[in-house]
């Protein structure tokens, strides 16, 4: 398919700036691939679709305060720093990107906070905007990375134009989030609620936890009319034995799986043996999933509603069917509802 079928006229008042009053009361599309029929509810209606024995599968990454506001030595030109990944504890390495990058060159030194309490040195370029900063700090690691994460605010997304608030740390979050390495959210999850998910417990729905470690490609630009020539950034995954077990208990059952957001489906497809089993996998993953696409693995999932020409819009497509897809996204736009990272759900089934 081509990049262009995925453009569609978004009003901007419609990108969601703030999250929902509480998690679980966003709204929610039901979208039914056998009949076509959309369904208008809130997200805590979700139970009424699942059933004991059913598996759904979350992603518990972990957001960590990746951006960061920094000067640069001698002209004091203010820097944007965002944290990708470290790339080595002991030397206080990371891959960062900057911005405005032309003013960014190797040996150059920036620093941060009020009094200059954090400084780091340029060593290396990455890529046109990417760098490989030292981080000149002497205390234990502990207190660096501490220092460095209250140096750093949460790394919302730029189509959210607003200030970074105090709420924004907890929300921009999934209540189940216990691995640290995400510099975006995995947004389909921020709709459960403590609540919601003792609710499904109880209804007898299996829990299972895969993590992959969300990075900033998700919202790249995708440059290439050709979706064949795209080339998706790798991301590191997860997939413990007990979370296969609990795929693949759910698929010898024949009892729904449901993948809790674009980034599980795409960890479960990249570990997915010819007979349709998950096997534990720990490394990484740049799958691309576009329509048309065989899924091997879940048979419903929940999204938020995407930006035009965005790759997760192009999933959610594969999966639920390009025009029932475009037809839904038009609905929602005339139903008005809420797009983006703080925006309403979508449950395909």
């Amino acid at each position: 398919m081509k990049l262009s079928q995925f453009n569609y006229k978004l009003p901007e008042e419609l990108i969601a700036l703030h999250p929902a009053h509480n998690r679980d009361e966003s709204r929610l599309m039901v979208v039914h691939r056998d009949s076509g029929k959309i369904e208008h509810k809130e997200f805590k209606d979700v139970l009424n679709y699942f059933k004991e024995d059913d598996a759904m599968i979350f992603n518990n990454t972990k957001v960590f305060p990746a951006r960061l506001y920094g000067n640069k030595e001698k002209t004091g030109a203010k820097i944007e720093v965002f944290l990708l990944r470290e790339l080595n504890r002991d030397q206080r390495l990371w891959d960062v990107l900057v911005d405005p990058a032309r003013k960014i060159r190797i040996g150059n030194k920036l620093y941060f906070g009020e009094n200059n309490s954090l400084v780091a040195e340029v060593i290396d370029n990455t890529t046109s905007r990417g760098r490989t900063l030292r981080f000149l700090f002497d205390g234990p690691y502990e207190e660096f990375k501490k220092t460095l994460y209250a140096h750093g605010e949460t790394p919302l997304p730029k189509f959210i134009k607003r200030e970074v608030k105090e709420e924004d740390r907890d929300r921009y979050q999934t209540i189940y989030a216990k691995h640290e390495g995400a510099v975006a959210a995995p947004t389909a999850g921020m709709h459960f609620s403590r609540e919601l998910m003792k609710r499904l417990e109880i209804l007898g729905v299996n829990f299972g936890f895969i993590t992959l470690h969300v990075g900033l490609g998700n919202f790249r630009t995708v440059e290439v009319e050709d979706l064949t020539k795209h080339k998706m950034d790798s991301e590191q995954i997860l997939i413990t034995e007990d979370a296969a077990n609990i795929v693949n208990s759910a698929r010898e059952r024949k009892s729904s799986i449901c993948a809790v957001g674009t980034t599980v489906m795409r960890t479960l497809e990249s570990s997915v043996s010819t007979n349709g089993m998950v096997k534990p996998y720990d490394g990484w993953t740049n799958k691309f999933i576009f329509p048309p696409y065989e899924f091997s693995v879940a048979d419903s999932m929940i999204s938020n509603f995407h930006l035009p020409l965005s790759t997760l819009l192009m999933m959610v497509s594969a999966f639920g069917g390009y025009d029932l897809i475009k037809d839904a996204y038009q609905t929602a736009i005339k139903e008005k509802y809420r797009f983006g990272t703080y925006g309403d759900a979508m449950l395909i089934l």
